[in-house]
């Protein structure tokens, strides 16, 4: 298990990168470049320092709407996909990683259209057009896990794996985004077992972050800083230290860099109690 977050540094080369990476005790980080076609050399300046610095490159994120209703936004949302996963590749990163997209107006939903049939094989057809497209060797497209869209369970995500049927697909586990009930909340130690038993092999890169159930009308699960809310940190982070070593576990979804630094010392400590290097 490899940890690692956002960097807040400037930083105009790959060593100023590096350095900013380490300085914030990360061994894993946020891929370094935006989503283009960066020329050969560039990429390769920032892979080979990665390498030398000991930082695995977690993932590109293309964050775009693939199944749009709009015939441009899912065109353009599709080629950046493809980008993303090229230069996934060619950086060294993990994987490229996106949601699966939403037939509504807002591209990370919800949608009543989403939780179809319909939409289940759309899903299925877009992931190939995208892995056939880039032919990566590396790098795997992977799809983030949402509380109203597919793969909204640990199941559909093995389903999705089944169907798709491609080597270069595999898993990101967000496990606050299935956490979609008081159910799952409550019973959220048993929602990353069942993740972990069934994706595990899969996963390739790992956000993290917590929830928390207010006590208001209606249910409402907003995100929380970690150590605010009810996950269960402690058998997530032991369950991701059982994977493949070089697995990331990367913290998102923060207002500000202090609040990084926090959810950081939180990681730490849990991690500390229970013997699980970073």
């Amino acid at each position: 298990m490899r940890f690692g977050g956002p960097i807040f540094q400037q930083y105009d080369n790959p060593q100023t990168w590096a350095d900013a990476v380490r300085e914030k005790g990360y061994r894993a980080a946020y891929c370094p470049l935006p989503i283009a076609e960066h020329p050969a050399d560039v990429i390769e300046a920032y892979a080979r320092t990665a390498r030398q610095a000991d930082i695995v490159i977690a993932e590109v994120g293309t964050w775009c709407n693939p199944l749009s209703p709009d015939e441009n936004i899912r065109a353009a949302a599709l080629e950046r996909c493809k980008v993303g996963l090229w230069l996934a590749d060619e950086i060294g990163a993990r994987c490229c990683v996106n949601i699966a997209g939403s037939r509504g107006e807002k591209w990370d939903g919800p949608c009543a259209l989403d939780m179809t049939p319909e939409t289940y094989e759309m899903i299925v057809t877009s992931v190939r057009e995208i892995i056939d497209a880039v032919q990566p060797s590396r790098a795997d497209y992977t799809l983030e896990g949402m509380p109203w869209m597919y793969p909204d369970s640990p199941k559909c995500y093995l389903q999705l794996l089944k169907d798709i049927d491609r080597n270069h697909f595999a898993a990101h586990l967000d496990p606050v985004n299935w956490i979609n009930s008081p159910e799952r909340y409550f019973k959220n130690t048993a929602l990353l077992q069942e993740s972990f038993a069934l994706l595990g092999p899969h996963i390739r890169s790992i956000h993290a972050k917590d929830i928390y159930l207010e006590g208001e009308l209606t249910v409402r699960l907003p995100e929380v800083r970690i150590g605010l809310g009810g996950l269960d940190y402690r058998t997530f982070l032991r369950l991701a230290s059982q994977l493949e070593a070089d697995t990331p576990v990367m913290l998102e979804h923060l207002p500000a860099e202090s609040d990084y630094t926090a959810a950081a010392a939180e990681v730490r400590a849990i991690a500390a109690q229970i013997g699980c290097p970073l």
